[in-house]
This record gives structure tokens, C-alpha cells and sequence, in this order.
């Protein structure tokens, strides 16, 4: 209000100023002054200068009348000839008089002949024609909203060039809530306006104001300026950042890979500028374990996956995320982000012997639990749910324990430790996740045994043949069996089975070692005595009970070359091997003098006998048979022949070393009618002496034959109870001429073997070994068809 009646003040001493120089220039100033309004069109009337200096109107030519013009185009031009002042062109007294509050001009009007000077002054008036105008349409201005009530922000002067009233008297501002308007009178600088803060900003409120400045002047009618004041509320960080959610959570499936995106967190801050500014952290307190599995982009706030996350390691993580501004004391929020892992199907299995026994007895129950099993899966839901079985078809089957994920192996079956001794049990688990997954683990199963089998014999019967004269405490031959059990339950012992009667008295020069199994006899044995015998051995084990088994034993005697030829005929009244033989003269070639006949008690090539003469008085007159024995004459005799002949003749078998006896042969030779009478008393005492020897002869071959029929009846018994190759048969057949013929054939295994007597089938071969004086016939026939057996004598 003082400011406002200062400015009237000064308004009307400089009107009082105007009056006084107008009313003393017409009293003591010869000057003309003239007043006009501004914005006259070109030759508008000013005054009359002539009338008004009172100058003849005629002279004025004459005299030059005229305005004085300086070096700028003159505003006003007087008429020479009426002395009329005229605008030379449209005024704008703004233009002409810029700043000055009273707008004068000073004219100069000459007259020449006499020189006269004439002031004229023409004030121009103002009229209001302009309006008060900004120097810029938009006025921004920034003010901190930290800036307290009171606080005065100076605002630019509208300018009106129009002077006096006219210009700009007041300002006003826009209605709003936090400003007003003051004015500041500044005398001929003019009004300024003062911008003061009624009420705090607050920019997050508000960020910006627009407030509308107007200029008023004082014409009639008023004319205003206006300019648009943008007032930015500069930030200060008054705001913490605040997160868009409550709560953030997300599923993140296992073993996603690295860089993954897991979750985006986003919080704003109000505040601008680096206040506003939000930068995402984890919180102080997150464990490194969690910073090695994740990161988050300080920027964007996202959260990737950085490490290998595993469900079974932790199926969830709480992690703090920090946001915070950039201001020079930055604020911070903490927000929880919760992380669920999502389980996929990547444990297999996982297979853990529990207990397992160290042996199962084979004669154990169905039922009986071998090893306790258990399995697991990290894994959750149909990814760790299992099926477990045993893979192979064995005698083991898995059943389910009391205890969760725990199973038993237990057996379905019998076991058999003679069949299967070691069991490798492969146990399966499978889940059922998608794609399934599958585990195995193999257990090694051992059965322990029981004393469940009896020892078995590798041979039963058993054959042997032994040579006659063996050597009294040598071993013989050997008998075995093995017992499928194990440890003492297999350890066997031998012995031999003594029974009363016959055997027993055989058995009783046997012995048998008991842990070897091997036989020795504690004498030899004779061949022409005893051919063949048998006995048992008994196999015991060691277990409890103890189990045995017994074998038959047949023993065949072997013959050797131990009995020398033995003389049938001829012998004499004193046991030597002597005789007398009469034939007539007149005998012709060929004739059959004797026959000498010989026994031999061994068979094969032992028992062959063959005849030749040793010594003979005239060897172109009497012939020996070889093989028979027959003493034949040659030729016929003559008269230069002795009467008497003198023939030795020697008998040896074949054995390896040949044994061999003699005989000798008187022959006398007489004439035909002595020779028939003492062929008639000699036949008579030989044909007794035959018939006593054949007596002798068939008890003896009776006795061997029965001997050996038995025996063949025994072996073909015990080879029709017994599935094997073994045949055997013995044939005895006696054919009487002077040599007793034996004979024996028996197969073992593929071989055929015959024993001979004196005589031996042509195309027979020896067998070597130490069946030295045994022959193995060819066999051409199958072997499924029955041997014969007989003589192979070429008399047979």
C-alpha cells in the first residue's frame, strides 16, 4: 500500500511540473508548444506555426521559413506556404520516446532575412496501445521441496512500452495452493513481482506446479500480459524405495541351467534423479551357499541362477533382496523372495546292503532272510517312489521290511549247494519317474552245506586185472570216490567190506589205505589157483551223521609163464618121460609112429605148446608135427636102415621166456608078423593107459570149466544190473589130441581180450602192457552185439 502511494505521489508532481513550464513558457518563453496523440496518420495537422508566431503568410517563403532537420528522417514538416506543421509520418510514441514518461519533441523553425529562431515543442500523448508483455512466454523455475514457507523467489518485470498509467500498474498470479504474489515497486524501474512459499512442496506429491503470472496496466480499458511460470520441485531423498508386492515367490525346477531367470523383483522410489535411482542387492545376511546358487542383476532386480541347484539338497530358499536409492544417504527396503525347487527325476535309485550272511544253509526254509536291503530315491513324489525286484530267476525273491524303503532277501525255494554253491543276486530298483531310472546292485550269496550226499564211486563195478606173482605188499590198484559236499562233509575214508565165507578168506590179503583208496595185497597170487575174486570197499565222509557207499571189486588174475610143460605120453613105469614104439618094416611114408602129448598149465602163449625134435638118429626118416605132436615116417624103410631109432623130442611153450620139458621115443623097427603080435598087447595096455589119462584129464578140465562158468554167470549178473560198456563172458571148451587147449575172451571198455591156450587162432594179436600174455582180437562187430567165446585153436 505505501509502495502504491509513493507511485501516485511522483504521478502528480510530475503533472504539477508539466503545468508550470506550460504556463511559464507562455508568459516568458516565446516558444510554441503543441500536443498530440500518438499513432497520427502520415500529414495529420499539428498546429499552425504561422498564426500562432503571428508571421505574414506572404513573407514566409520569402524568408525561408522552414524546420531545422537533424540527421534522422524528421517526424513532422511545416507547410512554407500556410506555416502549417504536419506529421510526415504515422508517431508511435513508444518508438520516439522510449523510456521517457513525458514524450517531447523540440522543433527548431527558422526564418531568414532577418534570421529568427522559433522553439516549437509538440508533445505527443500516450494512448494504450500496448499490452504488457514477458520477456519469455514460460517461466521454469526449480525449487527444492526441502524449501521452507517464506521463502521469496523474484520474478521477472512485465514490460508496456506505453508510459505513465499505461503501463503496467499491477500483477496478479494464479490461484493455487502453496504461493502468493508480491509486488515490489522499484520507482522508474517499475514493479517487480516476488514469488513467496506459503506451504511446503512435496514432490512426490506433486513433481511440477504451473502457476499463470498476469501483468495489468492502467489504461482504459486495461490491457494484460501473461506468462506461464513451471515451477519444478526439485527432489530431496525423503522417500525409501517400496517394492511393487508384498510377497514374491517363484518355482524353479532343479538343475536349471545357468543364467536362467528365476524371478524379477521391482520396487520405485518417489524420490528423482539418483534418489529415485533403485540398485537390488541380497541382503547382508544370505549365506554364501545361497550366493553361489544365485545372483541378481543390480539393475533390473532379476534373480538367475548361477550354480547347480539340487532339489535334494534343499527343496527351498528364503532369500532377502535389498533395494536401495542412490541418494547421498541412500535408503534401503528388504523384501523376503521365496525360491521353491522343483523336483525332476534325476537320482537314481539308491541300492544299501543293510546286513547280508556271510553263508546260507543249503537245507534252509523258504522264507529265510539272507540280507537286508535298503533303498532309497532323493527324489520326491512319483520321482522317488520305487519298484524293486530281484532281475534273474533264482531262488531269492525281495519282500518288503517293516521299516519304510527297507527290504528283505529271502529265499523262495530250496537250495542245493552240490547244484549251486554261489548265488550273485542282482537286485533292480526302478522309479517311476518320467524318464524312469534304474539301479542296480549285485550280492554274492554263498550256501553252505550239509551233509546231504552219500561219496559216489567214479566206477562202479570196478575191473581190475593183476598179473599172478605180484610182489607181496605192492600196491595193486586204487579205488576212488568223491563226495559232492564240501570240508568234512567230503573228507571220505576207506575199507574194505569183510563178510564170512569165501571172500573173506580172499579180503583177508587185502588191505586198503584208507585215506588214498589204494589196494595192496599182503601175498602174491597164483593164476592156476584162483582166477578171479571179488570183495566190496566202503566210502565213508566225515559228517554227522556220516553217509557211506560201497563198490563191487572184481579181480581178474593175469596168467604168467610159470609151469613147464608136462609129459602126457610117452612116460614110463618110472615116471620119466620114456617109451618104446614097434612098426613093421614094410610101413610106408607117412605112416604115424606115436604121438607125443604135453600139458601145460598156464594159458595165452604160456600154455602154447610146440613139438620139435631135439635129437633123432636119422632125420630123413621120421617127421614131428609141431603143433600136434605126431611122429610120422618119412619114407619107407630099406635095408640098409637100423633096427632101432633113438628120437628126443622137445616141448617148450611160448612164453616170454619159454619153459620146455622132453621126451624120448625108442622106435624100433621089426618085421611085419612080430610087429602085429606085439601091436595087439600094446594097443591092449595103451588103450588102458589112454582111457586112465582122459580120466584124469576131464576131472581136471571139469573143475576149471565149473570154476569158470561160475564166474561168467557172476559177471554177467552184475552187467545186467549195470548200465556200463563192461561185458564179459567165459567159455571153456576142452578138445583133447595130446595138448590142452584153454581159452578165454572178455571185453573192458572197447577192447576185446582173449586168453589161449596151447593153440592160438591164425590173425590174433598181443596185446602189450601188462597184460603181456592176453591177445586183443580185431572186433568187427557192434558193439551192442554179444561176444563168443570158445576156442581158437585151429582144432576147435
Amino acid at each position: 500500500m505505501k509502495q502504491r502511494g509513493r507511485e501516485a505521489w511522483r504521478q502528480r508532481s510530475n503533472l504539477i511540473a508539466v503545468l508550470f513550464l506550460l504556463i511559464f513558457f507562455s508568459v516568458t518563453s516565446a516558444q510554441l508548444r503543441y500536443s498530440i496523440a500518438e499513432e497520427l496518420k502520415e500529414g495529420s495537422f499539428v498546429g499552425n506555426i504561422a498564426k500562432d508566431l503571428g508571421i505574414d503568410m506572404n513573407l514566409m517563403k520569402q524568408r525561408g521559413f522552414r524546420i531545422m532537420s537533424g540527421s534522422t528522417e524528421p517526424l513532422f514538416k511545416v507547410n512554407e506556404n500556410d506555416g502549417i506543421l504536419y506529421a510526415n509520418h504515422k508517431i508511435d510514441r513508444e518508438e520516439v520516446c522510449k523510456e521517457s514518461s513525458v514524450c517531447l519533441i523540440n522543433l527548431k523553425t527558422v526564418l531568414e532575412n532577418p534570421l529568427e529562431v522559433h522553439y516549437v515543442t509538440v508533445e505527443i500523448t500516450d494512448l494504450n496501445d500496448h499490452s504488457p508483455t514477458f520477456p519469455e512466454k514460460t517461466k521454469r523455475l526449480e525449487i527444492s521441496e526441502s524449501a521452507l514457507p517464506g521463502a521469496r523467489y523474484q520474478l521477472q518485470n512485465a514490460h508496456d512500452p506505453d508510459g505513465g498509467t499505461n503501463s503496467v500498474q499491477q500483477y496478479k498470479i494464479s490461484q493455487n495452493d502453496h504461493f502468493r504474489l508480491e509486488i515490489k515497486d522499484r520507482g522508474r524501474d517499475g514493479k517487480t513481482p516476488i514469488l513467496q512459499l506459503q506451504r511446503q512442496l512435496d514432490r512426490e506429491a506433486k513433481r511440477s506446479h504451473k502457476l499463470v503470472l498476469t501483468a495489468i496496466d492502467g489504461g482504459n480499458p486495461t490491457k494484460t500480459g501473461t506468462v506461464e511460470i513451471y515451477i519444478d520441485v526439485l527432489d530431496v531423498n525423503d522417500n525409501m524405495p517400496v517394492f511393487t508386492k508384498d510377497t514374491y515367490s517363484a518355482v524353479l525346477q532343479e538343475n536349471a541351467p545357468a543364467g536362467t531367470t528365476v524371478i524379477q523383483v521391482n520396487a520405485t522410489d518417489l524420490d528423482d534423479g539418483p534418489n529415485g535411482e533403485v540398485v537390488y542387492s541380497f541382503g547382508s545376511d544370505v549365506k554364501g551357499k545361497i550366493r553361489e546358487l544365485f545372483d541378481i542383476d543390480s539393475v533390473t532386480g532379476e534373480i538367475i541362477v548361477k550354480g547347480r541347484v539340487d532339489f535334494e539338497e534343499q527343496d527351498s530358499y528364503d532369500i532377502d533382496i535389498q533395494a536401495s536409492d542412490k541418494g547421498s544417504i541412500p535408503f534401503r527396503t528388504d523384501k523376503s523372495v521365496i525360491i521353491k525347487i522343483g523336483d525332476t527325476n534325476d537320482n537314481p535309485p539308491e541300492i544299501e546292503v543293510a546286513s547280508l550272511s556271510s553263508a546260507v544253509s543249503e537245507d534252509s526254509r523258504p522264507g529265510t532272510t539272507v540280507a537286508l536291503i535298503s533303498i532309497t530315491d532323493l527324489d520326491s513324489a512319483l520321482n522317488g517312489k520305487i519298484i524293486s525286484y530281484v532281475a534273474e530267476d533264482s531262488p531269492f525273491t525281495l519282500t518288503p521290511s517293516i521299516q519304510d524303503n527297507m527290504f528283505a532277501v529271502v529265499t523262495k525255494s530250496q537250495l542245493d549247494r552240490e547244484q549251486q554253491s554261489i548265488y550273485d543276486i542282482t537286485i533292480i530298483a526302478k522309479d517311476v519317474g518320467e524318464p524312469a531310472l534304474t539301479s542296480e546292485k549285485t550280492i554274492r550269496v554263498f550256501v553252505s552245506d550239509i551233509n546231504d550226499n552219500s561219496p559216489m564211486f567214479s566206477v562202479s563195478p570196478y575191473s581190475f586185472y593183476i598179473t599172478e606173482n605180484n610182489l607181496a605188499g605192492a600196491s595193486l590198484f586204487s579205488v576212488r570216490a568223491s563226495d559232492r559236499d564240501e570240508g568234512d562233509n567230503a573228507l571220505i575214508s576207506y575199507h574194505i567190506l569183510r563178510n564170512a565165507g569165501y571172500e573173506n578168506k580172499v579180503t583177508s590179503f587185502l588191505n586198503i589205505n584208507s585215506e588214498t583208496g589204494d589196494i595192496l595185497a599182503l601175498k602174491g597170487f597164483d593164476f592156476e589157483t584162483l582166477k578171479t575174486f571179488q570183495f566190496q570197499v566202503v566210502a565213508t565222509d566225515s559228517g554227522t551223521p556220516s553217509l557211506s557207499s560201497n563198490v563191487t571189486v572184481n579181480v581178474f588174475i593175469l596168467d604168467q609163464n610159470d609151469n613147464a610143460p608136462v609129459i602126457l605120453y610117452p612116460v614110463s613105469s618110472n615116471g620119466s618121460a620114456e617109451g618104446v614104439e614097434e612098426i613093421p618094416r614094410n610101413v610106408n611114408a607117412g605112416h604115424l609112429v606115436t604121438k607125443v602129448r604135453a600139458y601145460d598149465a598156464d594159458i595165452g602163449y604160456n600154455g602154447w605148446l610146440l613139438f620139435s625134435l631135439q635129437d633123432v638118429t636119422d632125420h630123413s626118416l621120421f617127421g614131428l608135427d609141431r603143433y600136434t605132436g605126431q611122429i610120422r615116417t618119412l619114407r619107407s624103410f630099406t635095408e640098409t636102415d637100423e633096427a632101432e631109432h633113438k628120437l628126443v623130442i622137445l616141448v617148450k611153450d611160448n612164453g616170454n621166456v619159454s619153459l620146455s620139458a622132453t621126451a624120448t621115443v625108442l622106435v624100433k623097427v621089426v618085421e611085419p608078423k612080430e610087429a602085429f603080435a606085439a601091436s595087439d598087447v600094446k594097443s591092449a595096455t595103451k588103450d588102458e593107459e589112454e582111457n586112465n589119462v582122459t580120466f584124469y584129464l576131464m576131472i581136471t578140465l571139469g573143475s576149471v570149466s565149473t570154476l569158470f562158468l561160475i564166474s561168467i554167470i557172476v559177471l554177467i549178473a552184475m552187467q545186467c544190473s549195470k548200465t556200463t560198456d563192461y561185458t564179459s563172458k567165459y567159455l571153456q571148451e576142452t578138445n583133447y589130441d595130446g595138448t590142452l587147449c584153454h581159452s578165454i575172451q572178455y571185453r573192458s571198455g572197447d577192447k576185446r581180450y582173449m586168453l589161449v591156450g596151447p593153440r592160438m587162432s591164425i590173425g590174433s594179436t598181443i596185446v602189450p602192457g601188462n597184460h603181456a600174455n592176453t591177445l586183443m582180437v580185431p572186433d568187427r562187430r557192434p558193439a551192442s552185439e554179444e561176444v563168443s567165446a570158445g576156442c581158437r585153436c585151429p582144432w576147435c
